[in-house]
């Protein structure tokens, strides 16, 4: 069992959270939300040790052990993928080297003979002669081929060392695991894998992650970073949502209640306090009003973003044609014909070849061979996955960086939509060219907005999005009437806005008005 007593923790005015009390135990999956800031992963490193906390403690059970998912790609690149996988549990590999050092020994004494005994005893308990074959039914599941586990790390690319990192902290069967964003450059699949195995987990999980349909689906406990506290709440991140919701929407009806009592109040006193036949029932009031409550409803940090996609054309009867369309080293023979109802999910095992069919389809890419060719009545507009062309380099504030895309570059106009998207004051005038992940996207969403496409295509849109702007997104996306070409990791995303999925590899091999999930069903 893993315990926090009255952990506080603030970085010179800034306080994160304060006497957070949480006892996490066994068989529960916990999920840590917040804004992002909120200071999310700052504790999960604080359960982990890695960092202390000003005030209060975490204390485990000395006979458990943690394992944490690591963020440093390149930790292990001296090291083969099957031991990197071992390293999760630490102490084993500890004992094996020091058994095969000591069985290489040429002086082997009879001391020798005593210690290799002892941890001959201690690798059977913990495991030790299964752990090569659970290392390689990890790495077999995240899809790491056999001849590579002897290969170096360094040999592997960023997408390969996440898998391993993450089999690295499943490995072992530890009794608490931590997990800071778990999803992350995993394909579907292998996120539902990963949700699956979650799900059978015995022990502790605690999780920090932005995806909706990942924290739902394994999730008992929801903890809210927020108000500088840490909140506790039973069920999913859905259930969280509802209840956080009630509950706010509760307070301000309470505190509109006492507000408007209180002003009847104060007016019945300031009206008959000099009223000798009244003055019982004035005092009677003063005494009320000093008991009424009325609470202080807490600024949250969560900000939603305001997206809301409208197009300057109404869409004619020809939309997109696409026939035989090839890029060399991409894709090849793709057809297909969009309808004037269609939102298409566009999913297949090369992200590099889909990607490349939107550069292809927006004029950034020339084609192989084939053909395709826009309706008239149509304008397309683009968020690539990589979208730095647009700010590396780029020393214009927001407000003149937007003007470019902008009809109207009057400041208070342009402003206005750069606070819809959550950058208000000062922050406006941030240089395009050091802005986060985050911070770009939000950008990208609002060029798009004012471009007023009838035709969206958006590649991977929630990468570096917290759970805030996913949200307003995806309601956006849902209520948006035009016609567009999605594709995301986001379960949740891409099951609530696409009506067809198209499945692309070699050539187009799947082709249906589906739901996601219904795709996922069918071709299981």
């Amino acid at each position: 069992m893993l315990q926090v007593n009255g952990v506080s923790l603030q970085f010179g005015s800034r306080k994160l959270f304060e006497d957070v009390n949480i006892k996490f135990t066994k068989g529960n999956c916990y999920g840590v939300i917040g804004a992002n800031g909120a200071g999310k992963s700052t504790f999960l490193k604080i359960l982990s040790g890695e960092i202390e906390p000003q005030k209060g403690e975490v204390t485990m059970d000395k006979n458990e052990r943690m394992s944490v998912l690591r963020q440093d790609q390149n930790a292990f690149d001296d090291e083969t993928v099957i031991r990197t996988v071992m390293l999760g549990h630490k102490r084993l590999v500890d004992i094996m080297d020091e058994k095969d050092a000591l069985y290489a020994k040429e002086d082997f004494s009879d001391e020798d003979g005593i210690r290799a005994a002892d941890l001959e005893n201690e690798f059977a308990e913990l495991g030790g002669w299964d752990a090569e074959s659970e290392a390689e039914k990890l790495l077999s599941a995240l899809d790491i081929p056999s001849d590579r586990y002897e290969e170096k790390m360094s040999a592997l690319d960023g997408k390969e060392k996440v898998k391993i990192l993450l089999a690295q902290a499943l490995f072992g069967n530890p009794d608490v695991l931590l997990l800071d964003e778990p999803t992350n450059n995993l394909d579907l699949r292998t996120t539902e894998w990963l949700e699956d195995f979650l799900m059978d987990y015995e022990n502790t999980i605690i999780i920090v992650s932005h995806n909706r349909y990942f924290l739902n689906k394994v999730c008992t406990y929801i903890c809210d970073v927020d108000f500088g506290k840490i909140n506790v709440y039973f069920g999913n991140y859905d259930f969280w949502y509802r209840t956080s919701q009630l509950i706010a929407r509760q307070q301000k009806e309470q505190n509109k209640k006492a507000e408007q009592r209180a002003k009847e109040l104060q007016d019945f006193i300031a009206r008959f306090s000099a009223n000798a036949s009244k003055s019982k029932q004035a005092t009677a009031r003063k005494k009320e009003l000093e008991k009424l409550t009325i609470n202080d409803i807490k600024v949250s940090s969560r900000k939603y973003p305001y997206i809301n996609f409208k197009y300057d054309r109404e869409i004619g009867n020809d939309i997109l044609f696409v026939e035989n369309l090839t890029k060399e080293g991409y894709f090849e023979n793709i057809s297909f014909t969009v309808g004037r109802e269609d939102k298409i999910g566009i999913v297949g095992k090369n992200s590099k070849a889909i990607t490349m069919l939107y550069d292809v389809l927006m004029g950034k890419e020339e084609a192989t061979s084939g053909y395709f060719k826009w309706g008239k009545t149509i304008t397309p507009t683009y968020l690539p996955q990589n979208n730095d062309e647009y700010f590396n380099g780029c020393d214009l504030s927001l407000v003149d960086w937007l003007s470019r895309f902008s009809y109207d570059h009057y400041e208070e106009f342009v402003r206005g939509w750069l606070g819809r998207m959550l950058f208000s004051g000062e922050e406006a005038l941030k240089k395009a060219s050091v802005i986060s992940g985050g911070e770009k996207v939000r950008c990208m969403l609002a060029k798009m907005m004012l471009e007023g496409g009838n035709f969206m295509i958006l590649d991977e849109p929630t990468n570096h999005l917290d759970l805030e702007s996913i949200t307003s997104l995806n309601d956006g996306l849902t209520a948006f009437k035009g016609c567009m070409l999605l594709t995301s990791h986001d379960r949740e995303l891409m099951n609530t806005v696409a009506n067809r999925i198209i499945e692309i590899d070699v050539g187009k091999v799947y082709d249906r008005p589906v739901t996601y999930d219904e795709y996922l069903e069918e071709t299981k």
